[in-house]
């Protein structure tokens, strides 16, 4: 038995010596020897040389964050320092980082099951240089290698802890060039302390980029929940960062304050982040949270927005967005990440856009054949003007008119549709109230955008003007050149005294305006589009007036010179006008065209071509007696939309076209325009429509009136 007992005491004596010597071994072991193989093995892995020129040392440490078994075992905490990693040959600089240092600790039993984890890697003054040439080659792409079968390790890597540094980002193909420094704060400030003084920081911005109201209207961020939950709150910031460079040809600059330690698996720490960018004219400030960025988890943060067009964000964050006044807004910006596809959503926002105020919610989603944006937008107070630019009149769109453009009045700045296939949208939206100039309301505005493939759908359009709906659709299609576009209104019980309110003879008027159209067009601006419309536009107005002073408010200068001609400065009373225009390739032609006024008949025959924009009419007035001989003698309307020249016609035009009203000429336009006298909404059993009775008499008329009966 004692000799049983000495062996097995030998036995346990030579494991613990052997074990002894292994660790005396290993804590007094060189570990720089292994630096040409680490070096070696590296460079050969990436694809680019890889070297190690500091000491590499080894200590053996508990892990104080350890649990179980693991917390009773020394972890080696590794420590490399100057390390460097070279750039391919194509690049403009030779390194692609280096590091002063490298710190990380390895659990020493993951390594029997093949797996290399390392809770945090912390990066000493990292100086880091991303560089993309103009053929697309980018340097942050390694060259791995290996024959395609997966490795037997794994990789666990919990967390990133950042230092000093520098980054340095270069792309050719994009024109942009970005220098960020980051640098540790003298204290750590607290998150709720940095998203109250960014959302201070945002409403100065906002007011300053969209005017005084623009602040008011962004409205305070009381209330709301914090970005990233009461998880965020525990969070502080501990670096600062600065960057300045140009991006897509942009000037850029920009600081903010960033955590210490990133989190790459567990979505209980979020990392905080604030950053205020400049980019040209355009503002951007953020504040929030990023969770999960190893398995490309979410973004939840509080974002501002401000700047002189909304269209220059499309560069920025490749969103096809229109052309806007200045504008600013702040929502909140949630996104799910993920290899195949992304859903960002900014939601809840309300923004100031010129004078308009609007809020809502967008989505937008990329992974599919393009990015698609959805959503609904609502204004409680919406300004035509700011709209103006949507349909080419004018604004801040910046591309350049014809050289031409001077000389004409209809909107030619060119719709971007090389922009419209950049994505598609689904958005409803609505006004509450649009607000025309000074004196023209349109009570409100509903429609359901749809883009796809390039094609614009506005499918149903509704606006409430005056007392009285439009409704209908447009829709342009972008996708080919030149842009086709066909348009279908409809509008009803338009009241004339409320479609002019600061004109004081409409007043007392009972009045109202139907009317429909339907076009077919092509070409990529207003302009463009009416010089090549097909189609029919019918109008009836009844028990209205008219004067010099209101065609001038309405910036209708042709009726104004012919007004003066007929009637002098006179305000007139209008019984019915009846408008049958038929369109060919942008010319206007009048099918039907009548007054009828107190004192006479007027009609109107010729052509209106609206592709070079020139007249060519002929006003033939009909007197109901002899009391206004100014009224004896028809004009003629040429010229150009912008510099019309009207006259007097000479007797034989008179003597060919008088009677023509009475002859019935026009009995079959007549016929189709019935259809648009409406009973009104005060008059059901429609006695008061003056409109049916002229329409009726031009259908059926008494006899035929001799050629000269109008020239008494």
């Amino acid at each position: 038995m004692k000799r049983r007992h000495k062996l097995l005491a030998w036995i346990i004596g030579v494991l613990v010596a052997l074990v002894v010597v292994l660790v005396v071994a290993v804590a007094l072991f060189d570990w720089n020897r292994l630096k040409p193989t680490i070096d070696a093995r590296a460079s050969a892995a990436i694809g680019r040389t890889f070297v190690i020129n500091g000491p590499l040392e080894v200590h053996w440490r508990r892990e104080p964050q350890a649990h179980g078994l693991r917390a009773w075992l020394p972890w080696p905490q590794v420590e490399a320092r100057d390390i460097a990693v070279a750039n391919p040959a194509w690049a403009k600089q030779p390194q692609f980082a280096h590091l002063d240092a490298v710190r990380f600790s390895l659990s020493p039993l993951d390594l029997l099951l093949h797996r290399v984890r390392i809770p945090v890697l912390q990066l000493v003054n990292p100086d880091v240089d991303l560089e993309r040439d103009a053929r697309g080659r980018a340097n942050w792409n390694f060259d791995l290698g290996g024959d395609g079968t997966p490795s037997a390790w794994t990789l666990d890597l919990g967390a990133i802890g950042f230092d000093t540094g520098r980054l340095v980002f270069d792309d050719a193909g994009g024109h942009t060039r970005i220098d960020a420094r980051i640098e540790p704060l003298k204290q750590a400030i607290p998150y709720d302390q940095i998203v109250a003084q960014a959302s201070a920081d945002a409403r100065t911005q906002a007011e300053h980029s969209a005017g005084r109201g623009a602040g008011k209207s962004l409205g305070r961020d009381d209330g709301q929940a914090e970005p990233g939950g009461d998880a965020a709150r525990r969070a502080r910031y501990q670096f600062a960062w600065t960057a300045h460079g140009s991006y897509q040809g942009a000037t850029l600059e920009g600081s903010g304050r960033t955590g210490a330690v990133l989190a790459l698996q567990q979505a209980d720490q979020p990392f905080p982040v604030q950053a205020r960018l400049r980019i040209g004219d355009t503002h951007i400030a953020l504040v929030g949270t990023l969770t999960d960025p190893l398995h490309l988890g979410a973004l939840d943060l509080r974002l501002w927005f401000a700047g002189s067009s909304m269209a220059k964000l499309y560069p920025i964050l490749g969103v096809t967005l229109p052309d806007t006044p200045p504008y600013a807004t702040r929502g909140r910006l949630t996104a799910t990440l993920g290899r195949h596809g992304s859903r960002f959503g900014y939601h809840d926002f309300r923004g100031r856009v010129g004078g308009s105020d609007l809020a809502g919610s967008l989505d937008y989603v990329t992974g599919g054949a393009r990015p698609k944006l959805s959503g609904k937008v609502q204004a409680t107070q919406l300004r035509f003007a700011d709209l103006a630019p949507l349909v080419g009149g004018g604004g801040s769109s910046t591309t350049a008119p014809p050289p031409a453009a001077s000389d004409r009045v209809l909107p030619t700045q060119a719709f971007r549709t090389d922009r419209w296939k950049a994505m598609d949208a689904d958005v409803q939206f609505a006004a509450g109230r649009i607000e025309h100039g000074p004196s023209l309301p349109i009570e409100s505005l509903s429609t359901h955008l749809v883009m796809d493939d390039g094609a614009l759908a506005l499918d149903p359009l509704r606006f409430g003007i005056a007392g009285g709906r439009v409704e209908g659709a447009l829709r342009l299609d972008g996708s080919v050149a030149p842009m086709r576009g066909a348009l279908k209104l409809r509008a009803r019980h338009l009241k004339l005294k409320q479609l002019f309110p600061d004109f004081e003879p409409m007043h007392t008027s009972l009045g109202e305006i139907n009317g429909s159209a339907a076009l077919d067009a092509r070409g990529n601006a207003v302009a463009a589009l009416l010089g090549s419309a097909s189609g029919e536009l019918k109008l009836l107005m009844n028990d209205g007036a008219i004067s010099r002073n209101l065609l001038e408010t309405a910036g209708l200068n042709v009726g104004n010179i012919v007004l003066g001609k007929l009637f002098g400065d006179r305000t007139v009373k209008i019984n019915c006008a009846a408008t049958d225009l038929a369109a060919q390739d942008g010319l206007f032609r009048t099918r039907l065209f009548v007054f009828d006024t107190q004192d006479a008949v007027i009609d109107v025959k010729g052509t209106v071509d609206f592709a070079d924009e020139k007249l060519d009419l002929d006003v033939v007035p009909h007197t109901k007696g002899l009391r206004v001989l100014s009224l004896r003698s028809p004009l003629y309307v040429k010229g150009t939309l912008k510099h019309p020249d009207v006259g007097v016609h000479a007797g034989p035009l008179l003597a060919r076209g008088a009677g023509a009203v009475a002859l019935g000429v026009v009995a079959t336009p007549a016929a189709a325009l019935l259809a648009l006298v409406a009973p009104s909404h005060d008059n059901d059993d429609d006695n008061g429509n003056t409109c049916r009775a002229v329409l009726r008499q031009m259908r059926h008329p008494a006899r035929a009136a001799p050629p000269g009966a109008a020239r008494r």
